[in-house]
């Protein structure tokens, strides 16, 4: 029996493998006695004792190992971890082998020492006897087989009693409780020692047999009328009515899909209707209409002075089967359409659900009569359409958060890799478009994407395809969404074949009960669950404890669930006495997975559903109590059409403070709990609340997950992955792979001064310029400040040179002025000297000016000290030359140069040109002049501060014109290069105007091509070296013939003295 039927709940609950090792060894105790009956031999009397002290213990074992699991299972349950580790471990599958090789090490120490012994005293005992028995070698040896035989009662007996405390549901520890006191009074040896002879070997082959019948009554009794009475047909069940019943004023009806057992043989067309299972959670709508019910009609508040019942049928799902049940309750017996043969009907309100498609077809039928019709299952969208179903109201809220919902939860995981599994429906269609436009905002992709129709369930093909696309997508998430009718038939398909480590994401909870192995203990694939989340019901728990058949007699459906789930019937009769049934016996007793005494969302729909129909009824009341047209309040039922216009505005709070809206406009959205189905033992199936959504939370804090609760697959200690690619992590960026997902690409570095802080950037951000990319390209770095400072080598060497040559021409000054009356100096006209000398001296100072921290000041003084120094100093070696040329032609008489020489002509040739280069340094200040710049691109983690020259063409004119008056002054030089030698300097300003030329032609060029910090040191360059070409080619020779060879500074040894005085009487 339990082999045929391994598959159902209360089987499988039991634990399998341990049943079924129990059955064997209590075969084999009960084979056992034989051995104690007939004439004895050697071989039979050793048998006995050893087959009697092995078999036992494996047995015993067993129901030791039962209760271990049990109560390992509930404890792991809990946030004890190592429970649960202990129970996934096999740890209790241990015991039996542990218990058995101890006893059997006992049985061979003990009768390989006392065997001859033995043999010994069996000869002379069959010798002197007319009887054969049995006895034992030695008391202490008998002794100890015995007390290891009998130490896992006790020890299953301490277990099994706060066992009985874990949970309501756990009835296998009441059973096994009952077994073990009953088996350790039939092992009590008080008969056993005073009997004698054959009656001693009669007790202890009953003593053997009793007992274990006793575990085997109790442990498997209950189970047996499930298993048997299941597939028969009960006589007693037919003389009921087939339905729920409470009488009252106003009558509520209820179709509920409760699977009616057995057969009914009152006609020929009910006997060919098919056997099915029940299924124990649905009845749990039954128990909350009841609930709901009671609970109004005890409230003083609402609907004074009448009273509601119900009547509540079962309703198929197939196509012509379905409207049997509908067109009872409407028609009467005799099924007629538009006749009735019911005269008093009390009817008001249909209940229906929780399938769409039984509300749709049913809706269809209430329809035409504009009968109301509640729906307490998932919304769908197919029954919101009001011209085709003018009478049905949906409770549940509409899942439009739904997508947001799982995209949050695929967010979480960092799940963006997902394949979809939905039905060909309305539904389907509205939810697939809602959750691709949701995932399209939150960079999630889709792999694959499966639509199912219910055609295509009989197609084995169809089945494959979608078999394939799940198991070889590299997804391992599937969200599935759809009602359980129309998809649970591919989904027990793809069980079979398994679904390989697959996370699913479900829109509700399917009813596991009715498949075979669907999440398995170890399963490999995952489920958490979204449910709409709803507020405790008070009183509902305890109501459930309370309920028993006697006190609802017009219900078929409790009876034959109480008929099915516990023991009351030990007749062959099917005809039930409550009474007979074990005492104290509760729902609650029922494993959590078999029927759930916590009230579902379903339930709850259905408690909000009575409390809108009595709320309309009650509002009916009053206003008929206004207008006086009440009469005899106890007969006058409102009709349904009059429900209609108080349940389209109907809005008011439930005792449990929920608020119920029915305009669909104002409806609050769902909120979500987030469940995972824990598995094991197998048949467990228990949901824990793992999380839950709120979209009235603040956007980031609208999911709350425990991760530590989530059960993943066995072997998976980490949260599985599922993702298209890699992410690109901080410094890359994602390069799109073609033909493929968003979600599919590859990794690319960051260009230069770009970087990507984030994961999975499209594109990398710029660098402002004040910053720069670090190494790794995730991180802008704030660039620092640079310039060319005085500590810098580079500026340091400079302001060195700049004031080592600034004092060496000070020291040249100095020599000049104490030999002021020499020959040379009075020669090359000793003011235009000095002047010379103390323009350089400014010259190399000014170059300071380009060096430190620039500001406003300095980049102007840069270029306007730099152009009016340079300009005097030029002009200064111009008026030298011109001088000297002109020296040199006044000699000859009557000459207009001899004029000008005389009248100082050249000495104005600095002033001018000065005021024209200081006029174009006005004109360069009023239009464009220079300011504070920064170069943040010549040096890498770097920003330059410099200065800008403002307009560039003035820059270039005022170095244009410093290079015109060098090449006039080069020209001149070089035109009186060959006039005599004595105290001329023409070959030393040619040489001087030479170097000065060469070094801004030089400059040009460089100053362009150099960046930053070095282009300012060209600048400062160029200007130390064409002061220094200056200093050096015209005065370091002077200074040579003054301080080395004074005898060339004497004008007495050249032979013509006359013409040598007048030439320096001249150049006076």
């Amino acid at each position: 029996m339990f082999v045929k039927h391994q598959d159902t709940a209360i089987v499988k609950s039991r634990n399998q493998t341990l049943s079924y090792l129990l059955f064997i060894s209590l075969i084999l105790c009960f084979l056992c006695s034989l051995l104690f009956i007939g004439c004895l031999n050697t071989v039979t009397c050793i048998l006995q004792q050893i087959i009697f002290g092995v078999v036992f213990p494996v047995a015993v074992s067993t129901v030791l190992t039962k209760m271990v699991t049990v109560v390992l299972a509930f404890k792991a349950s809990s946030s004890e971890k190592r429970m649960r580790w202990l129970l996934e471990s096999g740890v209790p599958n241990f015991i039996i082998p542990i218990c058995t090789l101890i006893q059997l090490t006992l049985v061979d120490s003990g009768w390989g020492t006392l065997l001859p012994t033995l043999m010994q005293m069996h000869t002379l005992n069959m010798a002197t006897s007319s009887f054969c028995a049995t006895r034992t070698s030695t008391l202490p040896s008998i002794v100890c087989w015995d007390t290891w035989t009998s130490w896992p009662w006790p020890a299953s007996l301490w277990l099994f009693w706060p066992g009985t405390c874990l949970t309501p549901s756990l009835k296998p520890s009441f059973d096994l409780q009952h077994a073990v006191v009953l088996h350790c009074v039939a092992r009590f040896p008080a008969c056993l020692t005073t009997a004698k002879g054959k009656v001693k070997v009669a007790v202890k082959g009953l003593k053997m047999m009793f007992g274990w019948i006793d575990v085997l009554k109790l442990e498997y009794g209950c189970q047996l009328p499930v298993l048997v009475r299941s597939f028969a047909g009960t006589s007693c069940f037919s003389t009921m009515k087939q339905r729920a019943h409470m009488d009252g004023d106003v009558i509520i009806a209820g179709f509920f899909p409760l699977k009616t057992l057995g057969k009914d043989h009152s006609n020929s067309e009910d006997s060919r209707q098919e056997e099915h299972t029940p299924i124990f959670k649905n009845y749990q709508f039954v128990l909350a209409l009841v609930f709901a019910v009671e609970e109004i009609n005890k409230n003083p508040v609402l609907l004074h002075n009448m009273t509601l019942g119900l009547d509540i049928y079962d309703v198929e799902f197939r196509a012509w089967t379905m409207f049997k049940n509908p067109f009872i309750w409407l028609f009467g017996k005799y099924k007629i359409p538009n006749y009735s043969c019911m005269r008093d009907r009390r009817s008001t309100a249909v209940l229906t659900g929780p399938s769409g498609i039984t509300s749709n077809q049913i809706g269809t039928l209430l329809g035409l009569y504009r009968f109301p019709q509640f729906t307490f299952g998932s919304f769908d969208n197919t029954l919101s359409d009001h011209d085709k179903f003018p009478a049905l109201y949906q409770m549940a809220p509409k899942d439009t958060s739904m997508a947001i919902a799982i995209v949050s939860l695929l967010l979480h995981f960092n799940w963006n890799w997902v394949g979809l599994l939905t039905s060909q429906d309305e539904n389907g269609s509205w939810f697939l478009a809602e959750l691709k436009e949701e995932i399209s905002k939150n960079r999630v992709c889709v792999a694959y994407e499966l639509v199912v129709s219910t055609q295509d369930l009989s197609h084995l093909i169809r089945v494959m395809e979608v078999y394939n696309k799940i198991n070889n997508s590299s997804a391992n998430v599937l969200i599935i969404y759809g009602d359980k009718d129309s998809l649970i038939s591919i989904i027990i398909s793809l069980e079979q074949i398994l679904m390989q480590g697959k996370v699913c994401v479900m829109n509700l909870q399917w009813d596991f009960t009715m498949k075979t192995r669907y999440f398995m203990l170890g399963s490999l694939h995952v489920p958490l669950i979204f449910t709409h989340h709803h507020v405790d019901v008070s009183g509902f728990t305890d109501f459930v404890k309370a309920v028993n058949p006697s006190k609802y007699p017009e219900d078929i459906f409790l009876a034959r669930l109480w008929f099915l789930s516990f023991n009351c019937s030990d007749a062959e009769s099917d005809c039930v006495t409550w009474d007979n049934c074990p005492p104290d016996t509760s729902l609650d007793w029922l494993p959590g997975h078999i029927f759930d005494i916590t009230m579902s969302g379903y339930s709850y729909n259905i408690y909000k559903t009575v409390y809108a129909v009595a709320q309309a009824l009650h509002e009916i009341l009053l206003l008929q109590t206004e207008v006086h047209t009440m009469g005899n309040r106890k007969g006058t039922v409102p009709s349904p059409a009059q429900l209609h216009f108080f349940l389209k505005n109907i809005q008011y709070y439930n005792p449990a403070g929920d608020q119920v809206i029915w305009d669909e406009k104002s409806k609050w959205e769902p909120e979500y709990d987030i469940l995972n189905i824990w598995n094991f033992p197998e048949g467990l199936e228990l949901a824990v609340k793992v999380g839950k959504f709120s979209p009235y939370a603040l956007h980031g804090n609208q999911l709350s997950l425990a991760e530590d609760l989530v059960e993943w697959a066995i072997g998976t200690t980490e949260t599985p992955h599922s993702i298209c690619s890699e992410s690109c992590g901080p410094g890359f960026r994602t390069s799109r792979q073609e033909e493929k997902a968003s979600c599919c690409f590859d990794c690319t570095p960051c260009p230069e001064n770009e970087i990507a802080n984030v994961t999975d950037m499209e594109h990398c951000m710029k660098c402002p310029d004040h910053q720069y990319a670090n190494t790794e390209r995730n991180q802008c770095l704030l660039k620092a400040a640079s310039f060319l400072a005085f500590g810098d080598p580079l500026g340091m060497a400079l302001a060195c040179m700049a004031l080592c040559f600034s004092m060496l021409t000070v020291v040249v000054l100095g020599v000049f002025v104490k030999h002021k009356d020499s020959a040379i100096v009075k020669a090359n006209n000793r003011t235009l000297s000095y002047i010379l000398l103390i323009s350089l001296i400014f010259c190399f100072l000014c170059s300071l000016l380009f060096l430190g921290h620039p500001n406003t000041v300095t980049c102007i003084l840069q270029q306007i000290t730099f152009g009016v120094v340079f300009t005097v100093a030029v002009s200064t070696v111009l008026a030298k030359t011109v001088t000297v040329v002109l020296a040199f032609k006044a000699t000859s008489p009557g000459r207009r140069m001899r004029w000008l020489l005389v009248s100082g002509a050249p000495n104005f040739i600095i002033p001018i040109c000065t005021l024209i280069q200081v006029t174009l340094c006005g004109l360069w200040l009023g239009t464009s002049p220079p300011f504070v710049d920064t170069d943040a691109y010549s040096e890498h983690g770097h920003v330059i501060i410099l200065c800008n020259k403002g307009s560039i063409a003035a820059f270039y004119c005022i170095l244009g014109y410093l290079g015109s008056l060098a090449m006039a002054s080069f020209t001149v030089a070089f035109l009186a290069k060959n006039l005599p030698d004595t105290f001329n300097e023409a070959k030393f300003l040619t040489f001087s105007m030479l170097v000065f030329c060469s070094v801004w032609l030089t400059f040009l060029p460089v100053y362009h091509s150099a960046k930053g910090k070095v282009m300012v040191a060209v600048e400062v360059f160029s200007i130390l070296a064409s002061s220094v070409g200056l200093l050096g080619c015209i005065f370091v020779p002077k200074c040579y013939n003054i301080l080395l060879i004074p005898i060339k500074n004497s004008p007495y040894r050249f032979r013509d003295k006359r013409h040598s005085s007048r030439n320096m009487h001249f150049c006076d």
